[in-house]
């Protein structure tokens, strides 16, 4: 039974006109007269005799007013509860989020965040970009953050970050403070695996320079940064990282800087949602601070 037809009819019942029910709902009197009708062929019976000028309830419309008035105050209540759910910012928040950002940005973004809303709660899954998209894929995630996009329509990206890629070796192992491209390629390399964002920027830098990613000396692969650093600390070879990565280390020269000629590798970080869900209230909210606190790229 359609609510909208017994808020009509309930307000046609007290006032006992089409017309003045028709001025309370801000709706034209043949309006009126629709949703009368429908509930009555709904109901297969008559609920007001039209004597004239005026209408009288009929036994029908008696018996249904009492109900009609319960289901609608239940409606309206159920309505108010969830519209204050809605608001309420609160509850745990599962977000997906490949290395760089579950290590390096969404945690400041969750202390500010949390000043606000100290309610919420934060559980972050951190696996390579390609993990995220799938968990989102199977539904398993919400919210992700990743540093590469892999195509599929179910998916929305949303960049929200722009951070720079520095080659860096151990300070022992090159002395040089700037190469070129070709030259880096002729030093021992340290990737991540397959599936990371950043492996998938190395490959893109690398094939912009006719370069293939197979004919690099690739000495190890490892399963996550911090690994990666520390097989670079330790002179195994040179790797392409994450600035924000690697930043306390170049500080406290435990890493050194190298920089590449005529080449800026930059990279974009994404938020990425399933086409077909609707974030909750406290995703939205979130996002929203993640978009305002990051340095969004044009």
């Amino acid at each position: 039974m359609d609510i909208h037809h017994l808020r009509v009819f309930a307000t046609v019942f007290r006032n006992r006109s089409f017309s003045k029910a028709s001025e309370e709902l801000y709706l034209t009197q043949p309006t009126v007269s629709d949703h009368i009708k429908a509930l009555e062929e709904e109901l297969h019976c008559r609920l007001f005799d039209r004597l004239g000028r005026s209408i009288a309830p009929t036994r029908e419309a008696d018996i249904l007013y009492s109900s009609a008035t319960e289901i609608i105050e239940r409606t309206d209540a159920l309505i108010e509860l969830v519209g204050q759910f809605k608001k309420d910012v609160s509850g745990k928040l599962v977000i997906g989020a490949s290395t760089i950002p579950g290590t390096y940005v969404i945690p400041h973004l969750i202390a500010g965040f949390k000043k606000s809303y100290p309610t919420v709660s934060f559980q972050i899954v951190e696996t390579d970009s390609k993990g995220v998209i799938e968990k989102i894929l199977r539904h398993e995630l919400l919210l992700g953050m990743v540093g590469a996009k892999i195509g599929n329509g179910n998916l929305i990206y949303t960049p929200v970050m722009e951070e720079e890629l520095i080659a860096v070796s151990s300070p022992s192992l090159i002395k040089a403070h700037e190469m070129s491209l070709e030259e880096l390629t002729k030093l021992p390399m340290i990737l991540r695996e397959e599936g990371s964002g950043t492996r998938r920027e190395i490959e893109r830098i690398m094939e912009g320079g006719g370069i293939s990613l197979d004919a690099l000396p690739v000495v190890g692969y490892f399963g996550s940064t911090g690994a990666v650093k520390q097989a670079v600390k330790a002179g195994l070879g040179i790797s392409i990282l994450s600035e924000l990565a690697v930043k306390d280390e170049v500080k406290y020269k435990l890493l050194k800087k190298i920089r590449i000629k005529g080449i800026q590798m930059k990279r974009k970080f994404y938020t990425v949602t399933h086409r077909k869900r609707t974030l909750p209230f406290s995703y939205s909210m979130f996002v929203d601070y993640l978009k305002k606190h990051l340095r969004i790229p044009v």
